[in-house]
């Protein structure tokens, strides 16, 4: 095993804003662009940014980019868990309403994203995305905030 040093800092700031995302309905949106362009604005060198997701049938992950058979599988296998005819009693909102509730709480309405030397610390293979578990487009906010230490190093 291997570690790098421990670089301490001080939390200098606190910067929040917040993402709309146009939906075109079931599926993953790569937000990683503009989480990154959000810390770049921020001028974050050190810390993490936060993302949290402001809603029940929409969530949030981090998974592969680059072969996109990963992100139509793990559709897949999310509609399987949680089928729209699954005789749902929930439906006030259609048939995928209670579906997408659980969708959601099976993945991730937040998630940190350490920050190092002013980049997301992500894996080559890594993006960020909003999953929208419904079948109609809609608009969905995410709160992004960064922690930590900005300027230059």
């Amino acid at each position: 095993m291997k570690q790098t040093p421990v670089h301490a800092t001080r939390v200098e700031t606190i910067a929040t804003s917040v993402l709309t995302v146009p939906t075109k309905g079931e599926g993953f949106v790569d937000i990683t662009r503009e989480v990154a362009r959000f810390l770049k604005e921020t001028g974050g060198q050190n810390g993490c940014v936060g993302l949290f997701i402001r809603h029940t049938s929409a969530s949030l992950t981090i998974q592969e980019n680059a072969d996109p058979d990963v992100l139509a599988d793990l559709i897949t296998s999310l509609r399987r868990f949680a089928p729209v005819d699954g005789g749902w009693r929930h439906t006030v909102e259609g048939p995928d309403d209670m579906p997408a509730h659980i969708k959601t709480m099976l993945t991730c309405t937040n998630l940190q994203i350490p920050v190092i030397g002013g980049s997301l610390a992500l894996g080559t293979w890594q993006a960020v995305y909003l999953i929208e578990h419904r079948a109609r487009p809609h608009s969905r906010e995410v709160v992004m905030q960064f922690m930590g230490s900005w300027g230059r190093v």
